[in-house]
């Protein structure tokens, strides 16, 4: 967003604090990115559980040791950024109630710790950036409404992928069309991807193999779609999307797409793979104007009804200082649900047929993957969010590709992100 660099270098001797949950990959490229690069913002405080990560995590940036404090207290935060050095915490909450900090960046990619996270930003009064779409797409709505009516803002960042589609969809808009479709550009679909057939690409790229499964197994775009979805008011053509296998450029989806059947879904988001440019995101939409379709037309955008604008990369951790800038500078986010009920929810299937009495594991993992629903079907049939379905032990036999419901499981006691997502349902039920 260009207008946050002229307010970034007005902010150079007072600059954007900004505090880092997480010490892994995206937070190690994000602190760096802070640190090296920009200009009127700082990293004031990295949280990770164990701190020796959390320093390595600055230290790969370039800071010096001596110049790293490891801390315990909201005080000792605020006293360490007087001395111009960078704390790390293993206490979230030291870094949530810190008075130095502006900002808190989610990059643990936990749902139950996202949730602690969240709350504990929500009472220190600070503004919340999610690299943790999981958690977004489980309790995001309930989430947005507590943060709106704080005044403080709730996002998603720039540079992942429903970020660019959510401000691909302001450009389009803003140009006077109407969105119908958005959609993410996938290099690989395979459902039954798991972290030992991604070790290899995991340990290549330094990342955690379970991420890396998300990516393959569809799980992950699928969480993404269903941000876009529930921030624009978008729903699904059918579960799982259309998810087409189409090599040749986004501009020859516009002839894929069945116009009339978007209106009457009020828009879709789509995905597919191997199309170029990759990895990018597309956005199809429509004009009513005779008179500017003529000027579409002119323009190369052909003849319509639906008109092609894609971006052609996603660079993640690069993008999030401009989320920040947003929110704390601007009060705008980048991309963050509507205030309603879901239009779309991503629910658990199983990745093999499995047995009563297995306990589900992580997301990425051995045990199931994530696909879109329609909201209210999701709600009709019981089914489980996948961001809530680590832990659940089965109480029937389920088959490969079957969804899973609550009736299907034992959930663990005692969970936060089920407290919220309770919640959730009461504030904005769906009509089924």
């Amino acid at each position: 967003m260009i207008i946050t660099d002229t307010l970034l270098e007005g902010r150079a001797d007072d600059p954007v604090k900004v505090g880092i949950a997480g010490p892994g990959f995206m937070a190690k490229g994000l602190i760096n990115h802070i640190t090296n690069t920009k200009t009127g913002m700082d990293v004031a405080v990295a949280y990770a559980r164990t701190p020796e990560k959390g320093v390595a995590a600055l230290e790969n940036a370039g800071i010096a040791s001596d110049s790293i404090v490891v801390v315990d207290t909201a005080e000792a935060i605020d006293e360490a950024a007087r001395e111009g050095k960078v704390a790390v915490t293993s206490n979230h909450e030291a870094m949530t109630a810190s008075q130095v900090v502006d900002c808190v960046v989610d990059c643990t990619g936990s749902v139950e710790f996202g949730c602690e996270l969240a709350l504990a930003a929500l009472e220190g009064r600070k503004h919340l950036v999610l690299m943790n779409a999981e958690v977004d797409a489980t309790v995001g709505v309930i989430l947005n409404k507590k943060f709106t009516e704080a005044g403080l803002v709730y996002t998603g960042c720039d540079g992942d992928q429903p970020g660019v589609q959510m401000n691909l969809i302001r450009f389009v808009r803003g140009l006077g069309l109407t969105p119908l479709v958005a959609g993410n550009v996938k290099g690989l679909q395979d459902p039954y991807r798991n972290p030992t057939t991604q070790e290899g690409f995991a340990k290549k790229w330094g990342q955690d193999p379970h991420m890396v499964t998300s990516f393959a197994d569809g799980t992950k775009v699928s969480v993404e779609q269903a941000l876009v979805a529930n921030a624009a008011g978008l729903s699904v053509h059918r579960r799982g999307c259309l998810q087409r296998d189409h090599r040749g450029h986004v501009d020859e989806l516009t002839g894929m797409y069945d116009v009339d059947e978007l209106k009457e879904l009020g828009g879709a988001v789509d995905y597919v793979v191997g199309s170029q440019p990759g990895p990018g995101v597309y956005v199809l939409a429509t004009h009513d104007d005779p008179k500017q379709q003529h000027y579409l037309n002119l323009y190369k955008l052909g003849e319509g009804p639906l008109y092609s604008f894609y971006t052609p990369y996603h660079l993640c951790h690069f993008e999030v200082p401009d989320t920040v800038a947003r929110a704390v500078l601007l009060g705008d986010a980048t991309i963050a649900p509507l205030l309603q009920a879901p239009k779309v929810e991503v629910i658990t299937v199983a990745k093999k047929d499995l047995k009563a009495g297995e306990t589900l594991d992580a997301l990425g993992g051995y045990t199931y993957y994530g696909e879109c629903e329609k909201a209210p079907v999701a709600a009709a049939e019981r089914l489980i969010p996948v961001g809530l379905a680590e832990g659940c032990v089965l109480t029937r036999d389920v088959a490969k590709d079957e969804a899973i419901s609550y009736d299907d499981v034992t959930v663990p006691e005692g969970r936060l992100a089920d407290r919220l997502r309770k919640e959730q349902d009461e504030t904005f039920p769906q009509e089924v």
